[in-house]
């Protein structure tokens, strides 16, 4: 079934995936990424407990589309290590960095404004995050976490059911070089088997009934770098050649119950160096995707809407922008939340537009910029306010 659309009736609301976990789960995480024993039945068991809470508290909030706010995954990285086999991790010789987090770390942002982010690392929050060495690519990568992957599909469906919410999706990473490779012959052909692994995951997904969101955050956050030395063009020409890898993993996969989603990663931060959506919305489009989730709701992009008074949406096509923020701590009122959503709808359709948060609210577990009661404030907002918003453009004459 493709995903639901939005009626002016029923602003659709979702999010981006990651939630806060309780501080039962990161213990175990802690002993599992550290490779140390940890009680497994106590941890499954307080796994199932969360994802049924968290489902329950979104629904109560007013969110639409659901997921179990990655409650298995102490992140990206690690989740990835738990399911592809072909890697070996490699302890660094001094031992492993304190993490730092925001991507501007070490990027233009950081040159521009370096007092402010002194303050960052010297007020660190994610000293506390899960972290393991970094791995290598030794051998032929392959999916091993079927397990985990039927668990978290279990373990959504029945908190979905027990909740009553109408639909649902899992976030699955795209194809991430994270890793240094040491075992194919080039950047093309790691790319490929990395897809081919992932595949498998998503396809599982969807064949379970689940809405497949494919994260691939360093498609933009990846400008703001301390590595990237590349002009606009030459960024562009880089993501058109990611894309191409995404896409072919992708292929033959039903676009329209897939969603795409990127970012500028978790960073409070000026941002002033963030790459334009109208820099690269064109590319993402070409993604095999259909929908397109986006940052919209922070202060560096909350007037990007104008961006699609010039660039036509494609035909079938769902916007995704977020109408909260993972990027400060303020509480969005409903009623701005609402003003927002209209916006939007106005400029696309109400039909080809549903809304979420910029990203996820905590990524990295153990991460403390977004506290547990703050993230639920921000998805209560996006509740309220796609209710208001519902109400607003239902009473406006046809």
């Amino acid at each position: 079934m493709s995903m639901k659309r939005s009626t002016k009736d029923r602003i659709r609301a979702t999010h981006t995936g990651s939630l806060p976990r309780p501080p039962e789960m990161l213990d175990k995480m802690r002993a599992m990424a550290a490779g140390q024993p940890y009680d497994t039945d106590a941890y499954e068991s307080a796994l199932t407990k969360h994802v049924v809470e968290t489902i329950r508290k979104q629904v109560a909030a007013g969110i639409n589309t659901v997921t179990d706010g990655e409650c298995s995954k102490p992140s990206f990285t690690l989740y990835l290590a738990e399911r592809l086999d072909g890697f070996e991790s490699r302890m660094p010789s001094g031992g492993l960095p304190v993490p730092t987090g925001p991507m501007g770390i070490g990027g233009r942002d950081a040159a521009m404004f370096p007092d402010f982010y002194r303050n960052v690392l010297e007020n660190n929050p994610f000293k506390h995050t899960i972290r393991m060495p970094p791995r290598v690519c030794v051998g032929p990568i392959r999916y091993v976490g079927r397990d985990k992957l039927q668990r978290d599909i279990r373990n959504l469906k029945n908190a979905v059911q027990a909740a009553g919410a109408d639909e649902c999706f899992m976030p699955s990473s795209a194809p991430v070089y994270q890793s240094a490779n040491e075992f194919y012959k080039s950047e093309d052909e790691f790319f490929e088997a990395f897809g081919a692994a992932m595949r498998e995951e998503w396809k599982a997904i969807l064949d379970a009934g689940i809405l497949l969101q494919v994260d691939f955050p360093t498609l933009v956050s990846a400008w703001d770098t301390k590595s990237n030395t590349m002009t606009l063009a030459e960024y562009r020409k880089w993501a058109e050649h990611r894309i191409a890898h995404l896409n072919h993993a992708m292929r033959g996969l039903p676009e329209d119950r897939i969603r795409f989603h990127t970012c500028y990663g978790v960073n409070f931060g000026p941002r002033v160096s963030d790459l334009g959506l109208e820099d690269i919305i064109d590319l993402i489009f070409t993604i095999k995707a259909g929908a397109y989730s986006f940052e919209a709701a922070n202060p560096r992009h909350e007037h990007e809407f104008h961006v699609f008074e010039r660039v036509k949406l494609p035909p079938g096509k769902i916007l995704i922008p977020g109408a909260v923020t993972h990027s400060n701590v303020m509480i969005e009122h409903p009623e701005a939340v609402a003003d927002h959503m209209e916006r939007w709808a106005r400029v696309v359709g109400v039909g080809n537009v549903i809304f979420g948060n910029d990203c996820g609210f905590q990524s990295t577990a153990g991460n403390t910029e977004i506290p547990m009661t703050v993230a639920w404030a921000k998805l209560q907002a996006l509740g309220e306010g796609a209710q208001i918003a519902s109400k607003r453009l239902s009473a406006q004459t046809p």
